[in-house]
């Protein structure tokens, strides 16, 4: 007999890191049209900067997520999504968006998709997610897995490559072999982003003219030191949050782009959903092409403890690469728990 209930872990109240907590939960309901219901137990997720916002109570990249001082369950205050959680209590949020796992039962309108497939996913963020034994998914949020890679691998890649593709092809709509720099951290030429950007990138003496830039750290310290840096007509793109005041600058002269990213939006307001299948696509062809591997700096146990040590580990700006969760990593405690 299926249990009606599953393993998760996430808040009741949102603030420090001890907040999260396990609970015995409903399990959801069998899928319907789009949603695909993955088995995560004995598979894996990762965590990302966006799971500690939600879980502190500061993540604002969609309407009605922040609500200070009371800071209801933030949910609760999004009528559009109301249906998504029926079958978890009003009262807790399970945290997560990247994961892998099997396919257990499909919605009717699923197609090229079947049970037993392993497929790796990003989550919503308008929906309860990866930090749990089972969850609904958009069948477009879904790609099978590459062979190549293990489930705690495939697990760190949708949400960091799904933001970096749709930055850089949708939003700075790059051209491909385009004879133009990007200024962004980490590339041919290194630059140290807490010192003097103009005068170090004017020492390289670039045969390229910087058309693009792409700012992933918070804006307004970057924001007028760009306007100096760029070619006219170059566009900015930026993932994070800012308040800036442009009048009076380069922007205008320059006839500068600026964008926002946020790789929730399409799910958000269900408009051009079918391009993360483009995203998630062109992912599988990289890594299954070399071109592509997993940036994974740490696995653990895909338990409280571990989802805890993750979170301090992500809020101490220290790390590099992406940290993975997996049930076959080397700790005490049974999964979940």
């Amino acid at each position: 007999m299926v249990s009606k209930t599953m393993k998760a872990i996430g808040v009741a109240k949102y603030g420090a890191i001890d907040n999260l907590e396990s609970r015995d939960v409903p399990r959801p309901e069998r899928p319907t049209g789009m949603d695909m219901l993955i088995e995560h137990v004995a598979k894996a997720c990762s965590v990302n900067p966006i799971d500690t916002k939600v879980r502190n109570g500061t993540y604002d990249d969609a309407p009605g997520t922040n609500s200070p001082p009371a800071r209801k369950v933030w949910y609760s205050s999004i009528t559009f999504v109301q249906d998504y959680y029926k079958y978890v209590p009003n009262d807790f949020h399970i945290i997560g968006f990247d994961g892998a796992g099997t396919v257990l039962e499909i919605g009717t309108e699923c197609t090229n998709s079947k049970p037993g497939d392993d497929i790796f996913f990003v989550g919503s963020t308008t929906r309860q997610c990866s930090n749990a034994e089972y969850i609904l998914v958009n069948k477009r949020l879904c790609a099978k897995k590459p062979k190549s890679l293990d489930f705690v691998e495939a697990a760190s890649m949708g949400l960091t490559f799904g933001t970096t593709f749709q930055s850089l092809v949708h939003r700075l709509e790059i051209k491909q072999n385009e004879n133009a720099g990007i200024l962004i951290m980490g590339a041919t030429h290194v630059v140290n982003h807490k010192a003097d950007l103009e005068s170090q990138i004017k020492a390289l003496k670039l045969d390229v003219p910087i058309k693009y830039v792409y700012v992933v750290a918070r804006t307004e310290q970057y924001i007028h030191a760009v306007r100096k840096i760029c070619a006219p007509f170059a566009k900015v793109c930026s993932i994070v949050q800012a308040k800036f005041d442009l009048y009076g600058t380069e922007w205008m002269s320059k006839l500068m782009t600026f964008s926002w990213d946020w790789l929730g939006t399409s799910a958000c307001h269900h408009t051009d959903t079918e391009k993360y299948q483009q995203v998630l696509a062109n992912l599988t062809r990289y890594i299954e092409d070399g071109k592509l591997v997993p940036n994974l700096n740490r696995c653990l146990k895909l338990n409280l403890a571990g989802l805890k040590e993750a979170h301090r580990l992500i809020e101490s700006a220290t790390t590099v690469g992406k940290l993975s969760l997996g049930v076959d990593e080397a700790s005490e405690g049974a999964t979940f728990v």
